[in-house]
């Protein structure tokens, strides 16, 4: 099914060099619907600011790939790389005036994203929480879920169109609200969750799996506060990992051991049961 509808990407897929997906690959994705969480700075690449139109193909062609197992993908992207609300309100800036200009510096990412995906043959619509008619569809989570249904990757931007919320909490809420089945967090030169920085601490751990509510407890910083809760409340697993390693979104939905589970349940069950659902 989604091979059809993205139809021609395998050939595409040789002529750039790519490995293309055979028949058994696609038919092993462990989910059928995901929420991937894209941070502004991982569009950056070696750019001090903005965005890297090599980053961002090399992304596109990552969930061109995903697509072609059939998935359904949502993609909430952050703005960081542009403007960073706190960081503005911080110099004296009205932090909720400070909040609205990075919802719309995700647009800008969003844009450049669709952009580098449908230059690939993937069928995409940006959604904003911020009605901009001329350039992107209002968010509507009925309209969202329909065309991820007909194979659409949808990307929502403008985070909850509400300041004083962070885009992670945007990708929590979205991920609930349209019915995913998992929230990847593509982390920037991050393999997961440690039991410290691991840039400050030689001693940190990698950890395989750990729970929402320790995560909370720990204060381990895989998301804000606000946006773990609300993962916690709704049993949303999280997957975290480094997206800069090729390949690691598709392993992702494909079940394959990276990064870190963050779920409600043991290690053992944390994640067929999502899978089985």
């Amino acid at each position: 099914m989604g091979q059809g509808r993205q139809g021609g990407q395998s050939g595409q897929a040789e002529q750039r060099g790519e490995p293309s997906l055979d028949d058994d690959r696609a038919g092993r994705a462990r989910y059928s619907r995901v929420l991937l969480k894209l941070s502004g700075e991982a569009l950056m690449g070696d750019e001090p600011y903005g965005i890297d139109p090599q980053v961002v193909a090399t992304i596109a062609r990552q969930v061109r790939r995903v697509c072609q197992l059939g998935v359904e993908v949502a993609i909430v992207v952050g703005g960081g790389n542009i403007w960073r609300g706190i960081s503005a309100a911080a110099t004296g800036m009205d932090r909720a005036s400070a909040d609205y200009a990075g919802m719309l510096a995700t647009v800008l990412n969003a844009l450049a994203l669709q952009d580098a995906l449908e230059r690939l043959g993937v069928h995409t619509r940006v959604q904003t929480a911020i009605e901009m008619h001329q350039v992107a569809e209002p968010y509507i989570r009925r309209r969202a879920i329909r065309h991820m249904e007909k194979g659409r990757v949808v990307i929502l931007a403008a985070g909850t169109g509400n300041p004083y919320f962070t885009t992670d909490t945007a990708a929590a809420l979205r991920a609930v609200e349209i019915g995913a089945q998992v929230l990847l967090m593509a982390k920037n030169g991050v393999d997961g969750v440690y039991t410290a920085d691991p840039r400050e601490d030689a001693t940190a751990e990698r950890l395989e799996h750990i729970t929402h509510l320790e995560a909370l407890q720990r204060n381990l910083r895989v998301m804000d506060a606000s946006a773990l809760s609300l993962c916690m409340d709704n049993d949303l697993p999280i997957i975290v990992f480094n997206f800069q390693e090729p390949g690691n979104i598709e392993r992702a939905i494909l079940g394959e051991p990276i990064g870190t589970v963050v779920s409600s349940r043991a290690p053992a069950a944390a994640l067929s049961g999502v899978a089985s659902s």
